[in-house]
């Protein structure tokens, strides 16, 4: 199912390419500003979709271990008679605690990599679109034999972080020199 949202998205994007085109052709450098935007929007919704795909299969793939596992938990009881004896001389305790410690780590790394990524995906997505919008109309108009005009309207994007955002900026450098 996501992989055909993906798909659709990515006959969207061509459906806007054309419009860009068509946009271009006409000298209508708004219309073909809206146009680019949203194929890159479409190419990056489509992007995404693969990649939830991806995470479904990971997790499907984690469930199939899970119930291997409870197969194989099964053949271990036997395995566990020999290791009680064993155990009866370590401190469970302490078995206990190590075992909580490396649960608490995995669970610490799963948040950090999930940070890590959302981090990574809003960062291009907000440092490019601008940019990958400009190129496909440059592309989109080179390709066409057109010449693009160059008084397209441009977004103006503060060049240091104000009031909010400048807190905002020092907490999350001061988070991520932590990690």
């Amino acid at each position: 199912m996501l992989a055909r949202q993906a798909s659709k998205c990515q006959k969207d994007e061509k459906l806007e390419q054309a419009k860009l085109k068509k946009a271009i052709e006409k000298g209508n450098t708004a219309q073909a500003q809206l146009h680019a935007d949203n194929a890159i929007r479409k190419k990056s919704e489509g992007l995404n979709l693969m990649r939830l795909a991806s995470r479904v299969d990971a997790v499907a793939g984690r469930v199939h271990t899970a119930m291997t596992m409870r197969v194989v938990t099964g053949a271990m009881t036997g395995v566990v008679r020999g290791v009680e004896k064993a155990m009866r001389d370590m401190n469970l305790e302490q078995i206990s605690k190590v075992m909580d410690t490396f649960e608490t780590q995995f669970d610490d790394l799963d948040v950090q990599t999930a940070y890590m990524e959302n981090t990574m995906v809003n960062a291009n997505a907000k440092s490019s679109n601008q940019a990958e919008a400009d190129q496909l109309m440059r592309q989109v108009a080179d390709a066409a034999g057109l010449e693009l005009k160059d008084d397209m309207p441009r977004l103006q994007v503060p060049q240091e972080p104000v009031g909010e955002e400048a807190v905002l900026s020092e907490r999350l450098h001061k988070l991520r020199n932590a990690v």
